[in-house]
């Protein structure tokens, strides 16, 4: 499969301009090593499953069958800022039980329309920076209100630099 037969896909929980900002300002208050790679203001999300390729003809027929997934009021709360393996900036989000069942039942949708799943847990996040191994977040838990009631579906484009474009929404993420 070529470049221009693939995308590569996530499913998100993408949060609005103001909650966007409040993430922002959540991943200001680290201090940054040299060399650390803060995510833009307009990538900062919570991915729900990574999909990986997909065959470019398939997108809408998984856009389609995503329509079908019920979505519910969840409070994304913020728990600890720390780095991960691999230098890995993080904002970890507590698993609150709508968040799991959302995540639970898109697992299911996906699963029935033929996409392999990440086997590793899930683990809810927003990723802050990378190569930020020795970053030190800061003392004060983020003070953030992420009120999300959908999820959207998102390309990774290739380029020097991520960026991300949404393709679908559903509900209101």
């Amino acid at each position: 499969m070529s470049d221009n037969d693939s995308v590569r896909l996530f499913l998100a929980a993408w949060p609005n301009a103001g909650v966007r900002a409040e993430l922002a300002a959540a991943r200001g208050a680290w201090r940054w090593p040299p060399g650390a790679r803060p995510v833009v203001d307009a990538n900062l999300h919570l991915t729900l499953h990574y999909l990986g390729e997909v065959a470019r003809e398939r997108v809408a027929a998984l856009a389609s069958a995503l329509v079908q997934v019920d979505t519910t009021a969840m409070t994304l709360q913020p728990q600890d800022a720390e780095v991960w393996k691999g230098g890995i900036a993080v904002l970890r989000i507590d698993a609150d039980p709508a968040l799991l069942a959302l995540h639970a039942r898109l697992g299911d949708v996906l699963s029935g329309a033929g996409t392999a799943l990440d086997r590793r847990p899930f683990a809810p996040h927003v990723t802050l920076a990378r190569k930020a191994r020795g970053a030190e977040p800061p003392r004060e838990r983020a003070d953030l209100a992420w009120q999300a009631s959908g999820f959207a579906l998102v390309e990774s484009v290739r380029g020097r630099v991520a960026t991300y474009r949404v393709l679908h929404t559903f509900g209101a993420s």
